[in-house]
């Protein structure tokens, strides 16, 4: 079976429907690759490589795609772009993870809530003369929605040595996720004393 369709499968089989409450709030999912993920795709015994692609259980039937290659991890939270084409590789450039707990933005209107903001943190290797000396970065993130699966990162905020961090990156997900046009707009970085790791992909 081709990736696309094996992606699509994995999707249709993560979703559910959303409940109701109200006004901005957050909802946190734990992602557990051995228990809550469906590989869909990874690299053969006689390949050479390490590579995997998972979908992964997120908020009520909106997926986390993970993307594993070279140490490495790229996210998309939310429905993927119609056609099943590959997603576009966002990462930091030096070896990285993510953690499990995902925090979603949850945007409440009467019976409907909608997940529009993903909040994830990142554990980035800054300096590769230093590998046990992580540097943690929280990325906000536009989720893919079913009928327009527009999603990327709309910001990152420095969590190492930052108390503010959560509470920053919320503020990015409620001010700025809304009208952010992924691939055009430039992410906002909130890195004080700490700089942002070197990224590729993130911002189009």
């Amino acid at each position: 079976m081709p990736r696309p369709a094996v992606l699509a499968a994995a999707v249709t089989a993560l979703a559910a429907s959303p409940v109701a409450a109200a006004d901005i709030t957050s909802a946190y999912t734990e992602i557990d690759a051995q228990t809550s993920c469906v590989v869909y795709a990874a690299a053969a015994a006689d390949e050479g490589g390490d590579w995997a692609s998972l979908a992964c259980a997120g908020y009520r039937g909106y997926p986390v795609l993970i993307a594993y290659g070279d140490a490495r991890e790229s996210v998309f939270y939310g429905f993927p772009p119609a056609g099943g084409g590959e997603l576009e590789w966002e990462s930091f450039a030096g070896f990285n993870r993510t953690g499990p707990t995902v925090e979603w933005r949850l945007w409440h209107d009467g019976d409907s809530v909608v997940p529009f903001a993903a909040i994830h943190r990142w554990f980035v290797v800054a300096d590769p003369q230093d590998p046990e000396a992580e540097v943690e970065v929280l990325v906000v993130e536009k989720v893919g929605q079913p009928d327009r699966g527009e999603g990327c990162a709309v910001g990152y905020v420095v969590a190492t040595g930052n108390a503010g961090a959560n509470e920053a990156a919320r503020r990015i997900a409620d001010n700025q996720v809304h009208d952010f046009a992924c691939g055009a707009d430039q992410p906002v970085i909130d890195a004080g004393d700490v700089p942002v790791p070197a990224f590729t992909g993130f911002g189009g």
